[in-house]
């Protein structure tokens, strides 16, 4: 399959000297927009990028962009964007508990998705691609399709065949090629890497580094939206857990830099028909374990085996969080409560609502991330 990029491993000069780092055996290589894993075959991350600095944030900017100063992009690429981020950060009360819903399901494609794509698909256009494919249950081939359209590169989006009807229609809507995959969620992962090893690039929401990069941003904005302060705790559902991750850097940074004093607590959220991270939690385990796929309504947590756990588990500990498994049925009673606030958000946003009910003790303020809109799924 032809990549169609003009200039391949492209690191443009004008951006200062970063380094993409396995998270498995620490090998390291110079950043490299289509590089996506070790020689190992393990993730990578991006080390030695900017951290938040008050003074460079773009006022003007209603977007992410705002933030662009802390990307791994030449300063004068000009972003593939469709008006992501700074979504709203709302006022509610569950049961008898004042919290803060992050309105995440507002974004462009209809899910907080669009805040690593939009990153990523400016660094791929950048770099000369033409054609890009991705495995995806909805939402992250959503976003990556509407991306895709709105930079001009072809996208062929690899997807499970059980996947919720809504989300298969929005990535053909934008003109993506869906290929369904029949069998688990993971039949669509190993799909996709045959086509990645016949020469395609791969624009992966889950290994690609730069997706982090724009993940991030939710917790710069958070402070922003707070004036200037962290959350004592964010709650927020798990698959991969790349969002988890980008707000526990996006923290991080702010607390090393001195903006915050104490970075939040944070907790994941799984459906107990397939909780990998929740079980290793339970169990005080450093990895994931081995987890059936089963049914569940969350469709977009329905990971088994997720790529970054690891990391996950680490960053949810460094945090003094916590991880949970919950039943459909408190899934389903979640959504439908929501809804009843005035929140129509799918099921797997829900699981962050329905954990409330298990951290009876969490004091202070606290933010529920509402990642996906409710017209993704079924009722």
């Amino acid at each position: 399959m032809n990549t169609g990029a003009r200039n391949p491993g492209l690191r443009p000069d004008s951006v200062p000297p970063m380094d993409l780092t396995c998270i498995r055996c620490l090998q390291t290589y110079p950043l490299d927009y289509l590089r996506l894993r070790c020689a190992c075959g393990g993730a990578l991350e991006i080390a030695g990028t900017p951290f938040l600095d008050p003074a460079q944030i773009d006022e003007r900017d209603l977007t992410l962009w705002r933030y662009r100063h802390t990307f791994p992009l030449p300063p004068e690429v000009p972003p593939v964007s469709l008006g992501e981020g700074m979504t709203p950060l709302v006022e509610a009360r569950w049961s008898d508990r004042a919290i803060l819903l992050k309105c995440e399901f507002l974004n462009p494609t209809g899910s907080f998705k669009d805040r690593g794509t939009t990153v990523l698909v400016t660094a791929l256009k950048e770099a000369g691609v033409e054609h890009v494919v991705e495995d995806s249950s909805g939402n992250a081939g959503a976003s990556l399709a509407a991306y895709a359209a709105r930079a001009g590169i072809r996208a062929s989006v690899y997807v499970p065949a059980h996947a919720s009807g809504p989300k298969r229609e929005q990535i053909a809507a934008h003109g993506a090629e869906v290929v369904p995959v029949p069998g688990p969620r993971t039949a669509a992962a190993r799909a996709v890497l045959e086509a990645v090893e016949a020469g395609a690039v791969y624009a992966s929401h889950v290994y690609h580094p730069l997706i982090l990069s724009g993940m991030k941003t939710a917790a710069y904005e958070i402070w922003e939206q707070l004036g200037g302060r962290a959350p004592d705790a964010v709650v927020l559902p798990l698959g991969h857990g790349s969002l988890l991750l980008g707000l526990a850097r996006g923290f991080e940074e702010l607390q090393i830099t001195g903006l915050i004093h104490t970075a939040p607590r944070l907790f994941g959220a799984q459906a107990a028909a397939c909780a990998p991270l929740a079980a290793a939690w339970e169990q005080g385990a450093e990895e994931p374990l081995p987890a059936t796929e089963g049914e569940t309504i969350a469709e977009g947590v329905r990971i088994a085996a997720p790529v970054r756990g690891r990391a996950v588990l680490a960053a949810v500990r460094a945090s003094g969080g916590g991880i949970l498994a919950l039943s459909e049925a408190e899934i389903r009673a979640a959504r439908d409560r929501l809804a009843r606030m005035g929140f129509y958000v799918e099921p797997t946003a829900a699981l962050a609502a329905a954990a409330l009910d298990h951290l009876p003790n969490l004091d202070g303020t606290v933010v529920v991330v509402l990642t996906g809109h409710g017209l993704k799924a079924p009722v």
